[in-house]
């Protein structure tokens, strides 16, 4: 059996409320083993036979679709992919102290074209800073994420694929708790 990670798109935002335990139940109706869910923001660790991680994401999408009566896109990782997206330090720590102050990882399906790239990092401000690497993007936000004129949506309208992001501090927790294999 192997171990993944599913990052869910539009789990508990946008008036689409799951019980953690209705979504384990989801995915357990899959055949999937040892599920659980982290936080309740669409994380989702399981166990599967299955190696191919786009069939998983197309499996599990036509399942919540049928099930939830809404599209919700997956980002499949493995733990040694987790535990790389978490060594990637394209940006300095960032500190704590600092109020508001954040680092998101957003999770791509594919690396974005480089057109798209450049599209991105046009929208660099003293605020917002962006860097892609493989098929995550790393946006450190200065301030809070409410006061920033950048949002998931518009990270998706400017690079053409769909996105979920998550906290650096929750990847973090994430990667410690599953990035061993098994």
């Amino acid at each position: 059996m192997q171990r993944s990670i599913a990052f869910l798109r539009a789990i508990n935002v946008g008036g689409h409320a799951v019980k953690m335990e209705a979504l384990r139940t989801l995915f357990e109706a899959l055949g999937f083993a040892n599920v659980a869910t982290f936080i309740a923001s669409g994380n989702v660790i399981f166990e599967s036979r299955a190696a191919d991680a786009r069939r998983l994401e197309q499996r599990i999408e036509r399942h919540l679709q049928q099930s939830l009566g809404y599209e919700v896109a997956t980002f499949i990782r493995s733990p040694s992919e987790l535990a790389e997206v978490v060594a990637y330090q394209r940006f300095p720590m960032v500190d704590p102290a600092t109020i508001g102050a954040s680092l998101y990882i957003a999770f791509l399906k594919a690396a974005p074209t480089r057109e798209a790239g450049q599209k991105l990092l046009a929208y660099r401000t003293e605020m917002d800073d962006f860097h892609i690497h493989a098929r995550e993007v790393y946006w450190l936000c200065r301030t809070r994420s409410s006061e920033s004129a950048f949002s998931g949506a518009l990270l998706e309208k400017t690079i053409g694929l769909p996105a979920t992001m998550r906290n650096i501090t929750t990847v973090r927790k994430l990667a410690a708790a599953y990035a061993s294999p098994q």
